[in-house]
């Protein structure tokens, strides 16, 4: 099967049901998508397929085909932080940081959908989102922060 991870051309001829996690770790090197509970629940996994934010754990690999797959690794542009990364950095975000990619590609699926989200809005989208280390204050600053620089 053909798709495309962070905009590179990519084939996969293995185990159509592998989970799109083992891919990107195992076979890309691709280790900022984290494994966090492996049954969708804590989103350290999530990724964009098609621009729509997925738990990677529980997204085979028959689901991906053909499709456009963004990770945390495609979200800079080279040496420059996307606006929703510097945000993460500007409001010291990370503790263990062990959640963040996913944390992240999730604000900005909310974003491209919703550039200027309530706080209710930051709250049903980052919902599922866990942080073991309780930094959800500083990620709704975050969002927040981008959705008014926007």
């Amino acid at each position: 099967m053909k798709f495309q991870v962070n905009d590179r051309n990519v084939e996969f001829d293995g185990d159509n049901e592998m989970p799109l996690l083992w891919y990107l770790r195992d076979i890309e090197g691709m280790t900022g998508t984290k494994f966090g509970c492996g049954a969708g629940l804590c989103g350290a996994c999530t990724v964009h397929v098609d621009g729509v934010a997925v738990r990677s754990c529980q997204t085979p690999m028959e689901d991906v085909e053909g499709a456009q797959v963004k990770t945390i690794e495609g979200m800079a542009e080279g040496d420059t932080l996307s606006a929703l990364q510097q945000a993460w950095s500007d409001n010291d975000v990370p503790q263990c940081g062990y959640c963040q990619a996913g944390q992240i590609m999730q604000a900005a699926a909310l974003l491209s959908e919703n550039p200027s989200p309530t706080d209710q809005e930051i709250e049903e989208a980052m919902y599922g989102n866990i942080c073991r280390c309780g930094t959800y204050q500083r990620i709704k600053n975050a969002i927040r922060q981008v959705a008014k620089e926007a």
